[in-house]
């Protein structure tokens, strides 16, 4: 079944994708949740069409999420959790780096963020998708509290 995507779906594709999935999928969730709709021949015109439209704008949206992806390379980012050795009490997830980003004025959605969870001490790398041509990888250390 080809679909296009209305909205961004994790592990599947971005906004106005023409994707292949499975019918059951497609039938009875991404198009009942309002991310997809049928991929006609009249729809993927229209698609081609919009598209065209939004190219330029497009490149400045690149642009800003470039300059935004060089200001996040910059930040040391440091996360203090209580611990009891190297191991902590606890974990640290995509939350608790997206509020260090705000104490440092940068605001990003924790969805973007890809960074699994870390349960030791040290220094580790999340993945940060600012746009579908701009990720970058978000160095920060993870401190204990004393």
């Amino acid at each position: 079944m080809e679909l296009i995507l209305k909205k961004d779906v994790q592990n599947l594709g971005f906004k106005d994708d023409i994707v292949t999935v499975k019918n059951g999928y497609g039938r009875n969730y991404l198009i009942p949740q309002g991310f997809a709709h049928m991929a006609t021949p009249s729809a993927k015109k229209v698609l081609a069409e919009n598209l065209k439209q939004k190219a330029h704008k497009e490149a400045k949206i690149v642009d800003d999420a470039k300059k935004l992806a060089e200001t996040l390379k910059a930040l040391e980012i440091k996360i203090s959790a209580k611990a009891g050795g190297e191991k902590l009490f606890g974990s640290i997830t995509n939350i608790d780096i997206v509020e260090a980003l705000e104490k440092q004025g940068q605001s990003i959605d924790r969805k973007f963020i890809t960074s699994g969870i870390v349960k030791r001490t040290g220094k580790y790398s999340a993945t940060v998708r600012l746009h579908r041509e701009v990720i970058v990888d978000l160095p920060y250390e993870i401190v204990a509290e004393k």
